[in-house]
């Protein structure tokens, strides 16, 4: 089958800079509770760039990248319900196994969701990974209240424009009460915070808290960072309410300064996507019933999705085009593409 693989003996005089190459490799392995998907779309995200500079590949010296897919059933394991050939689906899928940067991508059935059917392979490719990490962070780590409150509370989502904060920003908007304000520091960007569904929008490149009292804002209740919180720390710790919680999704850049958070009792939690998949919890297959639940938010009209840049075909070439502009900063949503010319 056709493949984009990162192949470091390709260029073994700079063993730090991956090489994408255009491959060919064997069909998948397809075990008991796999499906076997056709790969028509996938999306690029950081992980991708992360996994593509580790120092020690699992698979070997080539490792195919790619964790948000949306694709067609061709086969499947003799354990899998639920689905059947033909199925359109997407997902994230496990970053223990190769990713699906390839015309075939076998995955474990419980980490899949039908795609939402008015939206295109492309477009649903956008949607799973940033998703779950959004609908993990805010309801299940920070247990924010779906419906009505009993008194207001307020979502901070600190970088609210790229692929985890646009959807945050709009599963908040649309299934809770809470007042929701994003962060973006260019006029672009906090313009697409506001398309998604924030009614405020701060500049994180200023500081916080003079912003949000000018919102009428002293203290949030909740804070969903999505960006390295060790600089952070200090300002979270002015702006939270006591007994608020923050939830972050990326690496600290150095040990936290915990004792900031309590005096005011602030909760802290960390959301980790793939946590489900690399441990195989008991409760992994809740990340195929998330991934239903968004598909019918967006087939209600509920959510849209959130892809910004199509790129055209999955090739080297296109996939490298994709991990320069998530590297730049100032990728606005998700960049995908279809599937091997």
């Amino acid at each position: 089958m056709k493949a984009v693989v990162v192949n470091r003996l390709a260029r073994p005089e700079l063993p730090d800079i991956p090489l994408l190459i255009d491959s060919e490799l064997p069909d998948p392995e397809v075990k008991p509770n796999d499906l076997l998907v056709r790969v028509e779309a996938m999306a690029v995200n950081p992980i991708d760039l992360k996994m593509a500079r580790a120092k020690q590949p699992p698979q070997g010296p080539e490792r195919v990248l790619g964790w948000d897919v949306a694709g067609t059933v061709v086969g499947m394991g003799a354990d899998v319900a639920g689905f059947q050939l033909g199925d359109a689906v997407f997902y994230a899928g496990s970053v223990l196994r190769p990713g699906a940067c390839s015309a075939l991508h076998a995955v474990d059935a419980r980490l899949v969701g039908h795609k939402p059917s008015t939206l295109s392979f492309v477009q649903a490719a956008a949607l799973p990974l940033s998703s779950l990490a959004a609908w993990e962070a805010l309801f299940e780590r920070m247990r924010l209240p779906r419906g009505s409150l009993q008194q207001p509370t307020t979502l901070l989502v600190i970088g609210g424009a790229g692929g985890v904060g646009s959807m945050a920003l709009q599963l908040a908007a649309t299934l809770t009460k809470l007042r929701v304000v994003g962060t973006a520091s260019r006029p672009e960007s906090q313009l697409f915070c506001r398309e998604m569904g924030a009614a405020d929008v701060v500049d994180h490149s200023q500081p916080l808290l003079p912003q949000l009292k000018a919102l009428g804002l002293p203290l949030v209740d909740f804070v969903l960072c999505l960006t390295d919180p060790a600089p952070l720390m200090p300002q979270l710790a002015d702006i939270l309410a006591p007994q608020g919680h923050v939830c972050s999704l990326v690496e600290a850049s150095a040990d936290l300064p915990m004792n900031l958070l309590r005096a005011k009792s602030i909760s802290f939690s960390w959301e980790g996507m793939f946590t489900r998949s690399m441990f195989k919890t008991a409760d992994m297959a809740r990340q195929g019933e998330i991934l239903n639940e968004v598909s019918a938010l967006v087939d209600k009209g509920v959510l849209k999705t959130t892809l910004r840049v199509d790129l055209g075909n999955i090739n080297a070439k296109n996939v490298l085009q994709a991990h320069q502009l998530i590297g730049s900063g100032r990728m606005i949503g998700k960049v995908a593409m279809g599937k091997f010319d």
